[in-house]
């Protein structure tokens, strides 16, 4: 068993390795062609560091290993928010871009309940798959053309982040190709070993491979998404922190699982579980972002406390269900009591957010009383 610990453990820590040396080679790669960090933001460093899920989500689906690869997904998605907005809340609140909340956050929820009608009939076939690959290509399409209309304040903070000059040499082009390829090879090497551990592991404590996919391959998987995400909210470039969780979440629907439902032998199967529990987790996690980006524009600490307890609150629930505790139908009565009634309150304070804006956008039209 410590064997199998370390495998997984060497396995994620070339994943993120392979991750970094990736988006190291393209980004560069990309300035040195002239493309503009905005773009490299929204394409190369999402993709890059959504790279270790795709990695794991492939290997999984073409060994035949689909619980991994659907846990890893669907954990990942949750991760992303709870988790990270969360952590990234608690260390600075964060300013929501007016585009992340009229288009983005609602883009993620309408996929997300794409995904979940998908895998009503119980599997993602390559007619599915195919679909979902189509909606990354437009996606990517319609992002890059609105970044164009985006704000020169986060115009700014892209460029603050990704504009280093690259000279275009053939001296640079080979080192960036060099880092791409090794980043590439270490993601091979690391998926398989992660891959074949987290299965052990998954044997040797008697759960099934989608509570470890849920559980400690989408965390290890989503640890580049953590380190971008609080290094920003650091740096105050609150936007790249959020783009970067709900850009992850969205390629994560439409690339990772697209790609695995077509390279999947016979698809990849979704047990009665994944559907009484999981893709609803999935979709409410989605659903949250609206009150949660609409109230004030911000997520503030308060905010971000709030999602890191949605958090401990669903890994508590994953593992007392897993482990047959008697904690179990405690922790779910809790949840059925505490979810609703939170989810109620951002409601309402979303509406009366609404409303206050409204108001006073009408008394800045109307003429000032002398």
């Amino acid at each position: 068993m410590i064997t199998t610990i370390l495998l997984f453990l060497a396995g994620l820590a070339i994943l993120i390795l392979g991750a970094d040396l990736l988006v190291r080679g393209a980004s560069r790669l990309a300035a040195a062609f002239g493309v503009s960090p905005l773009a490299i933001g929204l394409t190369v460093v999402a993709i890059g560091t959504a790279s270790p899920e795709i990695a794991v989500s492939l290997h999984a689906a073409a060994s035949g290993q689909g619980d991994l690869m659907l846990g890893n997904v669907l954990g990942s998605n949750i991760f992303n928010i709870l988790f990270i907005l969360g952590i990234t809340a608690l260390v600075a609140p964060i300013v929501i871009a007016e585009q992340l909340i009229r288009q983005d956050a609602p883009i993620m929820l309408g996929i997300s309940l794409l995904v979940f009608a998908f895998a009503l009939d119980g599997r993602f076939g390559h007619l599915d798959g195919a679909v979902l690959i189509i909606g990354l290509i437009v996606y990517t399409i319609f992002a890059l053309r609105q970044s164009r209309r985006e704000s020169r304040a986060v115009q700014r903070e892209y460029a603050q982040e990704f504009a280093a000059k690259e000279p275009r040499t053939a001296r640079n082009i080979i080192v960036n190709l060099l880092f791409i390829s090794v980043g590439l090879g270490l993601l091979v090497q690391g998926s398989d070993w992660l891959v074949n551990s987290a299965t052990q592991i998954a044997s040797s404590l008697g759960v099934s491979e989608l509570i470890i996919g849920l559980t400690i391959v989408a965390a290890g998987t989503s640890l580049p998404e953590v380190a971008t995400s609080v290094i920003a909210a650091f740096k105050g470039e609150s936007d790249i922190a959020v783009g970067n969780a709900v850009g992850s979440n969205i390629f994560n629907l439409l690339g990772v699982l697209g790609i695995g439902s077509i390279v999947a032998p016979d698809g990849i199967a979704v047990t009665g579980r994944a559907l009484a529990f999981d893709f609803p987790a999935m979709v409410f996690v989605a659903m949250v972002t609206l009150p949660v980006f609409y109230i004030d524009n911000h997520i503030s600490r308060l905010e971000g406390g709030l999602l890191f307890a949605y958090f401990l609150l669903y890994m508590t629930y994953i593992v007392t269900d897993a482990m047959n505790s008697a904690a179990f139908p405690g922790v779910a009565l809790f949840a059925a009591f505490f979810i609703p009634l939170t989810f109620i309150v951002l409601v309402a304070f979303a509406v009366r957010s609404a409303r206050s804006k409204r108001v006073k956008r009408k008394d800045a039209r109307s003429p000032g009383i002398k």
